[in-house]
Order: C-alpha cells, then sequence, then structure tokens
C-alpha cells in the first residue's frame, strides 16, 4: 500500500534518490543525520528512472581507451585488410588487362599458320587409304619398270686382270648391283663360296656376279692369307660393302642359301618376300 512519501514522490515505487554536491552534510559527529528539508540547506534530490540506470551501467564491450595489446591487434587486423585490399585490386587489374588485350599476328605469322595448315591438309590427304593404296600400286608399276629394263647376267663372271676389275665396276648401269668375290683357290672355303655365288647368280638375275683371284687384284700376302673370302659389292662406281673374311659370319659348312641369308641381311640382296609376284598383263599380287 503506498504511503504519503509514494504519494508525493510519484506513482512508481522503483525510482531511485541521488543527492548532489549537498550530500556532504549527511553526518554529524554525533552520528545524527541532518534532514535536507531542515534549514533550507542546498542539498538538492534528483529522481532516476531504472532504465536510465541499466542503460548507463550496461557495457557494450568495447571501450574507447585500449592498452597496448589491443593496439597491436588493431594496428595487425588494419595490415591484414590492406595487403588482402591490394591483392584484390592486383586481380582485378590483371583480369581486365585480359579482357582488353588483342591478340595480334603479323603478316608472315599469318603466312607461316597458314603453310602449316596446307601441310596438316596435304598429311591427312595422305593418310586416306585411297591415296596409299594408289601410291603403292603406283611404286610398284615403277619397280616393275627398272626391273624391266634391268640387264640379265645369270653366271659367275671371272675377272682376271685389275683394268677388268675398273672396267666392271665403273661401266656398268647405276642400277645394278655388282657383288665381287676375292678368292684364294688353294682355300676350301673359297672354292664353297664360288659354287654358292654361282648358284645365286641363276636366281638373281638382275645381280652382276663375279670372281678375282687375289694375286691378280694385287693384294698383300697377308690379305691373300687372311684376308679371303672376301666380298666387295659396288653400285654406280661406289662401294657399298666391303666384307673380310666373310667365313667369320657363316656357318663352317655354309651353302648357296647361308650366303644369300646374309647378303639379304646386310641389304646387298633384295628380300624376295618383298618382291610383289608379277602376274599376266602386268598386274600385281
Amino acid at each position: 500500500m503506498a504511503t504519503l512519501e509514494d504519494k508525493i514522490l510519484g506513482e512508481k515505487l522503483e525510482y531511485y534518490c541521488s543527492s548532489s554536491e549537498g550530500e556532504s552534510d549527511g553526518e554529524q559527529d554525533g552520528g545524527e543525520k541532518t534532514s535536507s528539508s531542515k534549514g533550507g540547506g542546498s542539498s538538492k534530490l534528483q529522481f532516476i528512472s531504472e532504465d536510465k540506470i541499466k542503460e548507463q551501467s550496461h557495457w557494450s564491450g568495447s571501450a574507447a581507451n585500449t592498452g597496448p595489446k589491443g593496439v597491436i591487434r588493431d594496428w595487425q587486423r588494419f595490415k591484414q585488410l590492406e595487403t588482402e585490399q591490394r591483392n584484390h585490386q592486383e586481380q582485378e587489374k590483371l583480369e581486365l588487362i585480359k579482357k582488353l588485350s588483342i591478340t595480334a599476328r603479323t603478316s608472315r605469322e599469318d603466312e607461316e599458320a597458314k603453310k602449316q595448315q596446307q601441310l596438316d591438309d596435304e598429311m591427312a590427304e595422305l593418310m586416306s587409304d585411297d591415296f596409299l593404296q594408289e601410291y603403292q600400286k603406283r611404286r610398284i608399276a615403277e619397280m616393275l619398270a627398272i626391273t624391266g629394263n634391268l640387264p640379265t647376267f645369270g653366271t659367275l663372271a671371272e675377272l682376271n686382270s685389275g683394268e677388268e676389275f675398273l672396267k666392271m665396276v665403273d661401266s656398268e648401269q647405276k642400277t645394278v648391283t655388282v657383288i665381287i668375290h676375292v678368292y684364294n683357290q688353294k682355300l676350301p672355303a673359297c672354292a664353297k663360296m664360288n659354287v654358292a655365288l654361282n648358284e645365286l647368280a641363276t636366281e638373281y638375275t638382275h645381280v652382276r656376279f663375279c670372281k678375282m683371284l687375289s694375286c691378280v687384284a694385287g693384294l698383300s700376302m697377308t690379305f691373300k692369307s687372311n684376308g679371303v673370302p672376301a666380298l666387295l659389292v659396288y653400285k654406280a662406281g661406289n662401294m657399298i660393302g666391303n666384307f673380310v673374311r666373310v667365313t667369320d659370319d657363316l656357318s663352317d659348312e655354309f651353302n648357296s642359301s647361308d650366303v644369300e641369308s646374309f647378303l639379304i641381311e646386310v641389304g646387298m640382296l633384295p628380300d624376295k618376300s618383298c618382291v610383289p609376284v608379277i602376274m599376266n598383263g602386268g598386274s600385281s599380287n
């Protein structure tokens, strides 16, 4: 129940009283309190609402005056934000440069690009099946025409002098392969080589097979005894093969098939398995 004082002060009971400058007159030496209403002192009462007290006493979590650690943290955060902003600006500049940049080529580069495109188109055409088949047919026809124009021999010729040797090498057609056997008639291996070459001459009729004694060629005694049987291969006047003591690459009991396989392996004779079969009418299978 409200008292008379409450009526005078107001209906709200949550008001608080605070004194102003006159509060120093509150208590006397004898422990008695002096009333501000008595004597008309200078004390003034001021009433503050509870909401205002709470508003003034509430702390927002930050203070105007921070310590050294707070200042350092603020500075570090500022520098971090500054760096991030600078990096972001640099990235935007790079993206803008890429968008605004225009790629231009010189006339020479355009010409080279055009040539490269033409080469690519020609390569694609070359790789087509139709072109490859047509090219194969054309090459076979050319090879057959060359083979048809080659002279035919079929025997193992004997060279009796150095002049005949030079004439054989220099005057023969450029497309003809000349195989010369330098031998010693006293060695059994040389005799077997002559037999084998004589058989091969009947099979490879477009290859010129010859034989010549080592003494006729004017070779040294060391070569006559240790270098034979030797096979010298010429084409268009140039030596393309020189096989000294060729029996080292053959078996002890070699025959014409062994010699043929050796010459095919070193590329001095054509491989018959790669030569197309000539059919009637000049066609190939």
